[in-house]
């Protein structure tokens, strides 16, 4: 496609943005199990205007545009106090979880380069960790050194500890992992990394705006924050169970000194001073905005009755599963993931499964291995649970011992 040589009217650019989404897939129908995480037209109309008010500015120079460095700090500020980090913990937002993944092994890096002298840096992560930490490892030169879950999906601590060395410079754990939706043992993992003066970063991108408040409501909930010693930093994302439009994340750490090896800090060029926190220079000023206002609008008590209603619909979720012939949940989710695989992968093969759920408007994802279905259980899609239980019991009956050649497990793709 070429540029037009004359600009089109406003409604005409509109109506071919509108059409182009006609095959998009209709989350607001609950029928999306991840992608987007939708509280309400009301929460939806708070974060749409906010980002509206902000929607030229740039974050990259708070000195010019300080209401962004304020309500930047702001957003922190209330992560911190969720994860139990005290007045010393300090932090950034960034673009994405991927964004904060990325930033805090750059941290680690550059903390084991300065402390220790590490010239050949490595992290011990579980196979269960974020794709992102391979990312970082591309990125930054930081070898990964994966270790095998145990039967319950948790990382072997045992294998992490043998894992690690002088040259180890970061242990990761997840609260909660992706694929199945459990916490990995954080205590255990950051007692390894505190012995070593090393950083232990808790990767809760899923479950930062959802376990504070699960165990506020009662829930049980493992340690996983900053009451945890030896934890050196979390990432969170509002733009998941925080009900923030994209992107919006956070990176807090447990005090200042850890947060200075996130910085990037220039000033030998002809265009001055040059400071960045994050991968990109120019920063977007509405995700900051919409994420302020997200905030500030639900408050604990929305956030309370967000997350109550998302983990009772994950609980019906795994009931209804559970009670359907040839299918298994794996693992205990101790948050609003969901792993669904076949009791005998032989007899069902699930990926047919999800391709007959698909044929009926509904979306979710491929895992392997082993071969599985995960969903993403949010408020926005709780209302749809017992409807989705009702068609996945079709699509076994339906499917039956049929296969599919299509092994594919598109987290996400290029094009």
């Amino acid at each position: 496609m070429a540029l037009p040589q004359s600009g089109l009217s406003k409604n005409a650019v509109l109506s071919q943005l509108d059409a182009l989404r006609a095959d998009d897939k209709d989350w607001r129908s609950g029928r999306v199990f991840g992608l987007v995480f939708h509280a309400g037209d009301d929460v939806e109309e708070v974060a749409r205007e906010a980002s509206t008010l902000f929607l030229s500015e740039n974050g990259l120079n708070p000195l010019a545009f300080p209401s962004i460095g304020r309500m930047q700090q702001d957003v922190v500020d209330i992560a911190a106090d969720l994860f139990h980090g005290g007045d010393e913990a300090a932090g950034f937002m960034t673009s994405g979880g991927t964004e904060s993944i990325l930033l805090a092994v750059e941290a680690a890096r550059n903390r084991g380069r300065a402390e220790r002298d590490v010239a050949a840096p490595n992290m011990v992560i579980a196979n269960s960790a974020h794709a992102a930490f391979h990312k970082a490892s591309e990125y930054f030169g930081v070898a990964v050194r994966k270790i095998p879950v145990r039967a319950d999906w948790r990382v072997d601590v045992d294998a992490t500890a043998a894992a690690v060395d002088d040259d180890t410079v970061l242990v990761v754990g997840s609260a909660p992992q992706y694929p199945q939706g459990v916490i990995d043992p954080i205590p255990e993992l950051a007692s390894l990394a505190a012995e070593r003066g090393i950083n232990c970063h808790v990767d809760a991108c899923m479950g930062g705006f959802v376990l504070p408040f699960a165990q506020r409501l009662g829930r049980p909930v493992p340690p996983w924050d900053f009451r945890v010693d030896g934890v050196t930093s979390i990432s969170a994302d509002i733009h998941k169970l925080g009900y923030a439009p994209k992107g919006a994340s956070v990176l807090i750490h447990r005090n200042q000194e850890l947060r200075s090896h996130q910085i990037f800090v220039f000033d030998d060029w002809l265009g001055g001073f040059y400071a960045s926190s994050g991968i990109a220079g120019s920063k977007p000023a509405g995700p900051i905005a919409s994420a302020w206002a997200v905030l500030h609008y639900l408050g604990e008590e929305g956030y309370l009755r967000l997350t109550d209603v998302t983990l009772a619909a994950t609980e019906r979720l795994i009931d209804g599963v559970r009670a359907i012939p040839g299918l298994t949940v794996l693992g205990e989710p101790e948050s609003q993931c969901v792993a669904i695989s076949a009791v005998d992968p032989d007899a069902l093969d699930v990926f047919k499964v999800m391709d007959a759920l698909a044929e009926r408007g509904w979306h979710l994802d491929r895992q392997q291995p082993p071969d599985s279905l995960h969903l993403t259980v949010s408020a926005g899609t709780a209302p749809a649970i017992d409807a989705f239980v009702a068609d996945l019991r079709a699509c076994v009956e339906k499917v039956g011992a049929t296969r599919t050649s299509d092994r594919s497990t598109d987290y996400a793709t290029l094009e």
